[in-house]
């Protein structure tokens, strides 16, 4: 196994617990399209997939049917106007992050969320200065699952792909650094549905809890005595 020099991690789900300002979000536009309100839990699963999951979770709609792209708009706007309210990082992600910066180690954020949304949101949680990359998902033109970002995270950061660390709650998140050529660890944290099997996704590891990243990058490589 190579030096880990840089761990990335994905944003809604796995650094971020984003869920309570998105379902909001998609409850607001229920009820101004006079629906009922969906329950916190039926929502949380969904959330890592993004507006497109939530609109169909929340009005059974699919992409190019009438009504889809107002209501998705009408769910962003919503979520933007209160991207930080309730958002808050995972219990221990910042004792992880400190400690991170502390071996000088570079972190970074890898999402499919737009920059118009990813901008904010790390403002807001005061990371902005400190990740050492954010990639969005306008900021190359292909998405996770597609490894472009990954390498676009590593340009940013000047790492090697074997020498960095991707963390995600989604299938695509291993994928993306898999196929990137990244180690890769399941946040068992995050966004996990019923139908999830993140034991099959093939990934280097699954935690339990974010400071137990650390314990794989001990187990599992060398740190230069430089960074101690």
């Amino acid at each position: 196994m190579s030096i880990i020099e840089t761990v990335l991690f994905d944003l809604d789900g796995t650094l971020a617990d984003t869920a309570p300002d998105l379902a909001g979000a998609l409850n607001a536009v229920l009820i101004e399209e006079d629906r009922a309100p969906l329950a916190y839990e039926a929502i949380r699963p969904v959330v890592s997939h993004g507006g497109i999951a939530l609109i169909r979770l929340g009005f059974g709609l699919e992409p190019g049917a009438p009504d889809f792209d107002r209501l998705r708009s009408l769910l962003l706007e919503h979520y933007r106007a209160e991207i930080a309210t309730r958002t808050r990082l995972f219990p221990g992600m910042d004792e992880l992050l400190a400690e991170l910066e502390r071996r000088r180690m570079a972190w970074g954020v890898v999402t499919n969320k737009p920059a118009w949304l990813t901008q904010p949101l790390m403002t807001a949680l005061g990371l902005s200065q400190r990740a050492a990359t954010i990639i969005s998902g306008d900021t190359v033109p292909e998405n996770k699952p597609h490894p472009a970002p990954m390498h676009q995270a590593c340009h940013d950061t000047g790492t090697a792909p074997l020498s960095c660390l991707y963390v995600g709650d989604a299938e695509r998140d291993i994928v993306a650094g898999r196929n990137a050529g990244m180690a890769t660890l399941v946040a068992l944290w995050g966004y996990l549905g019923e139908t999830d099997h993140p034991g099959d996704w093939g990934a280097d590891g699954m935690i339990e809890e974010p400071q137990l990243v650390l314990d794989w990058l001990t187990a599992t490589t060398t740190v230069p005595a430089s960074n101690l």
